[in-house]
């Protein structure tokens, strides 16, 4: 990626953070090399990650935030490095573009979403007492934490959800399924939202609050994971509340606000996604031209053909111009300036343009890459299912369109 917008002290710390898993991740992959081959010994027979590799993991959170690479994206007020949105862009693209995808001990472990894992913006809406209780141990990488907004019949459409939290004394009950939920069937603590307000609801003016509940509680269950794009088992899964008593100090911020809670650092969230596709992108083609180069038809280098010169440039385009907007958009939000639309454009262009990288990459080593070995079908399958969360392309079009109708061409 580009350097030329990213302060040297940005540039330092990507330089250590890839020192940092050359050092602390690649020596555990190696040792731990048949356990890590494959999906079928990386997850037991109901799709968890079997403890061993659970705990290697839970090896490599710590690590990091002795290094201070975990926390480095979360709010300086709960004790989190603070950079920015430029910095996250930066140093998300860099670690995926040097890593690749499918690396269990890399992604998300060594640096969390900014937005759901770690010390999220969100945990800003807790009273002090409550940060002092919940945050040392989220900042250590020793716990962790999931964002639990989507439900099954409530995902694009928020106020079609039907969890319910009851206020009960000095506590809340809280009942409801919730679905899609990253590091859900792993998480030891859930930021939840439910109904607090249904007619205020109802009139989707507000009327959810959001909670941040111990999964230890009585009648928080994990109902399953949800493996996708092939996979045996996963990260996301669906988690049950049944009459779960939350205490109002756990409540996160305003009764009746949740929604301004829960997009609290959204947009973030949103620029690491994309600069994980992003860089992710760039490893492919890196990957691409090597064999470009040396593999060879009709008595010359296939990098020689037209067609797979096309298939090249095609994808440098891809990259050059969601890095661009990237960078574009991170600087505005960086400096306080609105920027819903581009936000939006940016998640929807960086993930299908990662996707349509990885497609033409895979054509370019013809069989050879439909194998698991060069990991390409891995990526391919990342960033297409990058194209659903923290927004599907259709409700970003969506925005882009009433965005540019109430205030114009002003990106």
């Amino acid at each position: 990626m580009n350097r030329a917008q990213v302060a040297d002290e940005v540039i330092a710390i990507g330089d250590s953070l890839i020192r940092f898993v050359e050092r602390e991740v690649v020596p555990l992959e190696d040792a731990n090399k048949a356990l890590l081959a494959s999906d079928r010994t990386i997850f037991d027979e109901n799709g968890f990650y079997v403890k061993e590799v659970a705990a290697l993991r839970h090896t490599i959170r710590m690590r990091s935030a002795e290094q201070g690479f975990y926390t480095m994206f979360g709010p300086e007020e709960i004790g989190g490095g603070g950079l920015g949105p430029v910095a996250a862009v930066y140093l998300n693209a860099l670690l995926a573009e040097t890593t690749g995808p499918g690396r269990v001990l890399v992604h998300p472990v060594v640096v969390p979403s900014p937005f759901t894992n770690g010390l999220s913006p969100v945990l800003t809406a807790l009273g002090e007492d409550q940060r002092e209780r919940f945050l040392p141990g989220l900042a250590s990488g020793d716990k962790t934490l999931c964002f639990a907004l989507s439900e099954p019949d409530a995902g694009s459409d928020v106020f079609g959800m039907k969890s319910r939290a009851v206020r009960d004394g000095d506590d809340w009950i809280l009942t409801g399924t919730k679905q899609w939920i990253t590091n859900g069937p792993y998480a030891d603590y859930v930021m939840v939202f439910a109904v607090t307000d249904p007619e205020l609801a109802a009139q989707r003016k507000g009327g959810i609050t959001g909670f941040l509940v111990e999964t230890a509680s009585a009648g928080f269950s994990v109902v399953s994971t949800i493996p996708v794009m092939g996979h045996l088992g996963a990260e996301i899964g669906i988690l049950s509340f049944d009459g779960v008593r939350v205490p109002d100090a756990q409540r996160l911020g305003a009764e009746g606000q949740g929604l301004k809670v829960a997009m609290n650092g959204v947009n973030t969230g949103r620029l690491g996604l994309s600069a994980t596709c992003i860089g992710l992108a760039r490893w492919a083609l890196n990957q691409a031209l090597d064999y470009a180069k040396v593999r060879k038809t009709f008595g010359k280098p296939i990098s020689d053909h037209q067609a797979v010169q096309i298939l090249l440039a095609e994808s440098a385009l891809d990259i050059y111009s969601a890095e661009t907007m990237l960078m574009d958009c991170a600087s505005k939000l960086e400096l306080g300036i609105r920027s819903i639309a581009e936000t939006s454009m940016v998640k929807l262009h960086c993930t299908e343009a990662a996707n349509r990288v990885f497609d033409r990459c895979i054509q370019v080593h013809g069989a050879m890459g439909l194998t698991n070995e060069l990991r390409l079908e891995e990526g391919y399958r990342f960033t297409r299912s990058m194209r659903i969360p923290d927004g599907t392309s259709e409700i970003q079009r969506r925005t882009i369109a009433r965005e540019l109708l109430a205030s114009g061409v002003n990106f």
